[in-house]
């Protein structure tokens, strides 16, 4: 029993959810509120950050779990959270590299099928980036014509002093309003008529994504160096998040398929036969012979008939089914 249940509540998971699960809800929470794509959404990302970063940390989660947030606080190890930004480049592949390139990844994420995930497709998928505008080269107008900004002194930040009361004042730094926060102005006769002098654009791209054969939940597709432009350092990557989408009949566990199959009570005592369409529209049958008495969550499986391998499609290496007896129903005459 968890004292608390703050972390698992932010996530949407249970106090039992697996890291597959925590993973999973992290991922979907963090691109949904990312301040890139939600503006609004500042402080939730935050508080997503900070309740993967304690639940994926097995200590800390095991100090959470017994004493809540009170604990982490008290020199549990877990008082200190990261800044958000960095845990979501870590998780999505940008990590150290990123930093280092100085142009964070931009992720998309991709609702795929399981029946995609198991024969592999293509799909041609539209992208908008941020580029260095080729008008101007970057400079954001004729060349010479950006000049130091008179409000800020070129520093980009205003800095107001504020009196709160007698003998006490604030000094209280932002963006300036007349340069945006850049520290320079370009006249505006001067200015590039392509990206209105800010030295970047925004384009649209099509991009052909692959889906190998036996790709999973989660897997990234990575585009190196097709991302935002910025200058004086290497493009970002483009980073592509597969979401695989519920199935009617299958569920995937590691690479076996899982279905569940309700029988008559007669069936469980007598045997029965089913008709399976697999998921590349084969059919299969599965049959239980009389006299093999089938017992509520019993399994039984169909060899070699599961996932295929991902560097070897050819190969199957998961097996059909499980198939699980989750319900055996009374026989009525």
């Amino acid at each position: 029993m968890v004292k608390e249940t703050k972390y698992y509540d932010v996530l949407g998971v249970s106090p039992n959810a697996t890291d597959s699960e925590l993973k999973k809800a992290y991922r979907k929470l963090a691109l949904k509120y990312h301040p890139d794509k939600n503006p609004e959404g500042g402080e939730q990302f935050k508080l997503i950050s900070q309740a993967y970063e304690v639940l994926s940390d097995e200590k800390k989660r095991q100090i959470y779990d017994q004493g809540g947030e009170e604990a982490l606080q008290g020199g549990g190890g877990g008082g200190e959270f990261h800044n958000p930004f960095d845990v979501f480049d870590m998780f999505f592949g940008g990590g150290r590299r990123q930093r280092e390139r100085g142009v964070r990844p931009t992720v998309h994420q991709m609702k795929v099928s399981l029946e995609q995930l198991y024969n592999g497709f293509s799909k041609k998928l539209k992208v908008t980036r941020t580029v260095i505008c080729t008008d101007c080269k970057g400079l954001g107008g004729v060349a010479g014509s950006v000049v130091k900004c008179s409000d800020c002194k070129g520093r980009g930040m205003i800095v107001r002093v504020m009196q709160l009361a007698p003998g006490m004042i604030q000094q209280v730094q932002s963006p300036c309003g007349a340069c945006k926060g850049t520290g320079e102005v370009i006249p505006a006769k001067d200015r590039c008529k392509g990206c209105q002098g800010q030295k970047k654009r925004k384009v649209e791209e099509i991009l052909e994504v692959h889906v190998e054969k036996g790709m999973k939940d989660g897997d990234r597709i990575m585009f190196e160096g097709r991302g935002d432009e910025d200058h004086d350092v290497p493009p970002g990557d483009i980073v592509i998040i597969l979401d695989e989408k519920d199935h009617h009949t299958f569920f995937r566990k590691d690479d076996n398929l899982v279905m569940n199959i309700d029988i008559q009570l007669v069936e469980a005592m007598c045997g029965f036969s089913r008709v399976i369409k697999t998921l590349d529209d084969r059919t299969l049958f599965f049959n239980v012979l009389p006299g093999e008495v089938i017992k509520h969550s019993d399994m039984r499986v169909i060899y070699g008939e599961g996932m295929p391998h991902r560097r070897n499609p050819t190969e199957k290496v998961g097996h059909v089914a499980f198939a699980r007896f989750i319900r055996i129903l009374n026989f009525q005459l």
